[in-house]
């Protein structure tokens, strides 16, 4: 061992600050860059020689070297966006995105999506984000990951109304009236209400359900639609095409007749013929009489105009009839050792024998939580990483001034044979 030794031992300390100036400077460099995950450099002694004497052996230190790299997995921050496809996960959990060339599954922060022309759902580089889809009975096929895509283009065919539910409360006080007359709707009945049914076709009609009061808990509704609508029709403007009696207990709550059947209904656009189940939900107490609710199950033929994406995962089309249908569900990942995971740029991942296989689910406890329409920032800390720029910056300049000094002592030894 002499001072040459020495040179190499601060050569290796010039070496290994160098390494962590780098990291450092790429934390730096991306603290802008959404979902990424910060690093720092863990050093280690290097030992070249073991010295026997009288008092013991002693050890020679040979420098330092870069032991590993380490990634800072802590949560990020959240921005708020204006873009509906933008996520992010609070919590452990990674994206799942698959390369569309090579099928590879890789792992992200960064929530940062949109739909591309053939409607997956993509990050800026074009990986497709995995999950499970829905089948046409609205169940989430879980199981084997597949991509998360929605058909921009897609329409829906309309839905005929069967079921058509009214919450009302009919007056107490109306006064009794005599027999309902179809010809004049208005002066027989105490109240009423209309309703938009879809036929088959995905035609809108209107059914207008009258209330005539006929004792002190008794009611009489009749069911009637545009005569012109039907096939079938009366001579009158409107034709009765259901009625029923609605009974009432002391209390006011309804004692019988909450359930109706109407038979086929014809309409003259060539619709299936229509039967409904009308269910009443109706009370009569001392109040106005009023529709609280009413719903039917039916909806007209809708495009796609929207995508939603819930804060569980769940994405949904939108159409422009205001159904909204469940597409798909965005899987979410997780890692016994994510330390073990290998970054590939990007802000993506690789799974290695070190990370472990992922756990694969859905947004959770377990997993994190999504924020829709928000993306998690960067967790770097710049007061942080300047601190360590000067704690580099005088460890390097230490080490130079190892070199110069042991290169001063060299020149003194080679002047000992002036």
């Amino acid at each position: 061992m002499g001072l040459s030794s020495a040179l190499y031992t601060a050569i290796s300390g010039l070496q290994s600050n160098s390494q962590a100036m780098t990291v450092t400077g790429n934390n730096i460099a991306n603290s802008n860059t959404v979902g990424f995950k910060s690093s720092s450099t863990v050093f280690a002694d290097l030992l070249s020689a073991n010295i026997a004497s009288s008092s013991g052996n002693s050890q020679v230190g040979r420098g330092s070297q870069v032991q590993t790299v380490q990634t800072n997995y802590s949560q990020g921050g959240f921005e708020s966006t204006d873009n509906a496809t933008d996520i992010a996960i609070e919590g452990s959990g990674f994206f799942i995105v698959s390369d569309p060339l090579s099928a590879t599954n890789l792992y992200t922060r960064n929530g940062n999506f949109s739909f591309d022309d053939n409607g997956y759902l993509v990050t800026a580089d074009g990986y497709r984000v995995q999950g499970s889809t829905y089948n046409s009975s609205g169940a989430l096929a879980s199981g084997n990951l597949s991509d998360v895509k929605v058909d921009l283009v897609s329409q829906i065919a309309a839905k005929q109304t069967e079921n058509v539910t009214l919450q009302t409360n009919l007056d107490s006080n109306s006064d009794l009236l005599g027999t309902f007359d179809i010809a004049i709707p208005e002066n027989t009945s105490n109240y009423s209400t209309t309703t938009t049914v879809y036929d088959s076709l995905g035609t809108s009609h209107l059914l207008s359900c009258y209330f005539t009061k006929t004792g002190d808990q008794t009611w009489e509704w009749n069911l009637a639609a545009d005569s012109s609508e039907l096939s079938i029709a009366g001579a009158d403007d409107l034709t009765t095409i259901g009625s029923g009696t609605l009974t009432f207990d002391e209390e006011g709550n309804l004692a019988a007749g909450a359930n109706a059947s109407i038979s086929a209904v014809a309409w003259t656009n060539g619709s299936s013929a229509q039967a409904l189940t009308y269910s009443f939900e109706t009370t009569q107490f001392d109040s106005d009489s009023t529709v609280f609710s009413q719903d039917q199950d039916g909806y007209a033929s809708g495009e796609v105009t929207d995508v939603d994406i819930a804060a569980d995962g769940k994405v949904s089309a939108v159409y422009s009839n205001g159904e909204t249908i469940p597409v798909a569900m965005i899987s979410l990942a997780s890692f016994t050792n994510p330390d073990g995971l290998d970054a590939t740029g990007g802000s993506l991942f690789s799974a290695t024998s070190a990370s472990g296989s992922p756990t694969i689910g859905y947004a959770g406890a377990s997993l994190g939580t999504l924020a829709t329409q928000a993306l998690e920032l960067s967790n770097v800390d710049l007061a942080t990483e300047f601190v360590d720029l000067i704690t580099i910056q005088n460890a390097y300049s230490a080490n130079s001034k190892v070199i110069t000094t042991t290169n001063d002592m060299l020149t003194e030894l080679i002047n000992l044979k002036r």
